[in-house]
């Protein structure tokens, strides 16, 4: 009896932690999927500063597809001039029909926040949408390309341009 209840509790126990293996292969498994990037900017000039902080995360389903989230923080400031301060998300596609050729597609939400120091002007506070559609050359995890903003708005977007060149990098 002792032996069949020492087998009852060896096998169950054996099951228990072969099952939570199995469940810990599968969730490491989703990790292996997801890259992290992202981008860092700083800027110096005469009384200027910006400085951005932007990282994102993808999941690769497979050779070709990946999709993402991404964060948005920037912060600028002309001495005597004004402070702007843009926080926002992005949502990004990634498809690559060769391995050198990456298309994306990326929407993008941010939140600009203007306080100008001369009253002359008035501060600012809206949502600016943008919508890229990109191309680029990829060689393993790093992409070269250009964009263009589909909703690009002279007189509220925080580009200079709707075309803007890229390098993207994911680990």
């Amino acid at each position: 009896m002792k032996t069949l209840v020492f087998v009852f509790i060896f096998m169950n126990f054996s099951i228990t932690a072969f099952s939570q293996n199995q469940n810990s292969d599968r969730h490491s498994n989703f990790w292996d999927h997801v890259r992290f990037g992202g981008g860092i900017g700083l800027s110096f000039g005469d009384g200027f500063f910006s400085g951005t902080l932007a990282p994102s995360a993808i999941y690769q389903f497979n050779s070709e597809l990946a999709m993402g989230l991404g964060l948005n923080g920037t912060y600028n400031k002309q001495k005597n001039v004004f402070k702007s301060t843009i926080f926002g998300a992005s949502v990004i596609g990634l498809y690559n029909p060769i391995p050198e050729l990456q298309l994306s597609g990326e929407f993008e939400e941010l939140n600009v926040n203007r306080k100008f120091d001369n009253s002359a002007f008035e501060d600012q506070n809206y949502w600016y949408p943008a919508l890229f559609a990109g191309i680029g050359y990829r060689s393993n995890n790093i992409t070269l390309g250009i964009r263009y903003d589909v909703l690009y708005d002279r007189e509220k977007s925080i580009y200079a341009d709707p075309w803007m060149p890229f390098i993207r990098v994911f680990f």
